[in-house]
């Protein structure tokens, strides 16, 4: 489960930044995760509460931003939109693609006191 390794250092480096910051309490954090990135938001949201636990993110709410998928399919010379890895061009049928974004899981934002 690559989840709890991925909640783990998102809890770090949002402690890291709100600490560097000079605040004591993280109350909220935006992650960003594309539906491209093989990432299950609802296991991320239990793993973050684990992480999280006896640190200033202790009991913060964890919002999830999805972000869509894009690919850029080299049969048809188009940007597609995907929803899940391994799917074909939604125009040609074709295999032949790029992902251009989706894939990515990011910080959006955090909230601190």
């Amino acid at each position: 489960m690559h989840e709890m390794s991925l909640s783990m250092d998102t809890v770090d480096l949002v402690v890291e930044q709100a600490t560097q910051q000079g605040f004591n309490k993280v109350t909220k954090v935006w992650l960003e995760i594309g539906v491209l990135s093989c990432v299950e938001p609802d296991t991320i949201k239990f793993c973050f509460d684990l992480a999280a636990k006896e640190t200033i993110a202790q009991d913060a709410k964890l919002e999830i931003v999805p972000k869509a998928g894009e690919a850029h399919c080299y049969d048809c010379d188009k940007a597609v939109s995907l929803a899940q890895r391994g799917e074909s061009c939604p125009i040609c049928q074709g295999y032949k693609l790029k992902v251009l974004q989706g894939d990515e899981m990011r910080i959006k934002e955090i909230e601190v006191e």
